[in-house]
């Protein structure tokens, strides 16, 4: 490690995911998605993994990260659904990647690009069922329909799919859930009796969650989000047999001895109540540490939990050591799977009041990503790749 700090990424682990998530959906197809950086996984070479795991698809929010696929040899269909007037489309055609529309202007656009190129785009259609965020309200689907037929009548597109997205599925039971379902059952069933269903469109609505928890949300392919990274995506009822990728760790910079009634970083938050040893572990908030973590968060130390002594700063953080011995360049875990004791990431976002995905997502550049064929210290180096983007 030549770095003040890392992130290990155990590729293995997201094979596992990819092939226990089918398993739990019965088997259906499955889209990996690598959106954020594989939420700060690192993007290429976590796709790969998810490939290899058994992913038939690759899913990404912007049109840029799945170039960025293409230009790495990705060549594994990639959806990308998040799309803004002016984006590079002629490029995304001629890569050969699928563009979900939820809107006429969009497909106008889209169409331009698919004369421009030659290239017939590859749509998805998304439908809005009540999460009031991405999709075309179902008052507004027939016109969506309407227009992407026309475009399919004139060659500029082929309707590849139909899809939705859950608000609420990682709250078991949550009326919305049904009401979801029923609404996107009605907007499949609109596409059909309009000439836009039919059994060469891949139907999609579940995320982690409804592709462990709803089979009646599965259909043709299930979208494997936080799951993939092998973080629970209802923590209420355990891991599902998902196993944590990512573990952060740290270098100690610094140890010194300091006397009792010492104030420690920031406003003095922390002050020591005998003489102790404090330890420098230099990542902070600039590297994605909430520095709600003051106080709060644990790691890994010496062979024992440590909690972070004082206000988290931009590059750094201390913990106290007590009267333990340890030294410069000693490793320090802040988070991992839990094997060696370590606190894990769902101990992280429960301390600090978040989900998992905000932070694995905020983890800056400074910090490389390391990938490796096993848990760390189990496996070789398999990728230097860093964050891929």
């Amino acid at each position: 490690m030549a770095t003040p700090a890392e992130a290990r990424v155990d590729l293995s682990a997201i094979r596992h995911n990819v092939a226990l998530l089918k398993e739990a959906a019965g088997g259906v197809e499955a889209m990996a998605a690598v959106k954020a950086d594989a939420y700060g996984h690192g993007l290429v070479p976590v796709t790969r993994a998810a490939l290899e795991g058994g992913a038939g698809m690759i899913g990404t929010a912007f049109v840029r990260e799945a170039l960025a696929l293409r230009a790495a040899g990705v060549t594994a269909p990639v959806l990308s659904w998040l799309i803004t007037p002016g984006e590079p489309l002629d490029e995304a055609l001629e890569a050969g990647i699928e563009l979900s529309a939820f809107d006429t202007w969009l497909l106008d656009e889209i169409a331009a690009a698919a004369r421009r190129t030659g290239r017939p785009a590859r749509l998805h259609l998304e439908a809005d069922t009540g999460m009031s965020r991405g999709g075309a309200p179902l008052a507004r689907w027939p016109a969506l329909l309407d227009r992407a037929l026309a475009l399919r009548a004139e060659g500029a597109v082929e309707i590849v799919g139909l899809w939705s997205h859950f608000a609420c599925a990682d709250l078991p039971g949550h009326p919305s859930i049904q009401a979801q379902l029923d609404a996107y059952e009605e907007a499949l069933k609109l596409a059909e009796q309009a000439g836009a269903a039919g059994s060469e469109v891949i139907r999609h609505m579940a995320n982690s969650a409804a592709a462990v928890t709803l089979p009646a949300a599965r259909f043709d392919m299930v979208r494997l989000g936080i799951a993939l990274y092998g973080l629970s995506p209802i923590p209420e009822q355990g891991d599902f047999g998902l196993r944590q990728a990512m573990t952060l760790v740290a270098r100690i910079a610094l140890v010194k001895r300091v006397p009792e009634r010492s104030g420690v970083s920031y406003g003095h938050v922390y002050v020591t109540d005998r003489p102790t040893t404090l330890a420098i572990v230099p990542i902070g908030y600039a590297d994605g540490i909430l520095r709600h973590a003051t106080g709060r968060a644990e790691v890994l130390a010496g062979g024992r939990r440590r909690r972070v002594a004082g206000r988290v700063c931009m590059d750094q953080f201390m913990i106290d050591l007590g009267d333990d011995v340890l030294s410069a360049g000693d490793e320090v875990v802040l988070f991992g799977p839990g094997d060696g004791g370590e606190p894990t990431l769902q101990e992280w976002a429960d301390t600090l009041g978040t989900i998992t995905h905000e932070i694995v997502t905020r983890i800056g550049s400074r910090v490389p990503r390391v990938h490796l064929d096993g848990p760390p210290g189990a496996g070789a180096v398999t990728s230097g790749e860093g964050s891929g983007t």
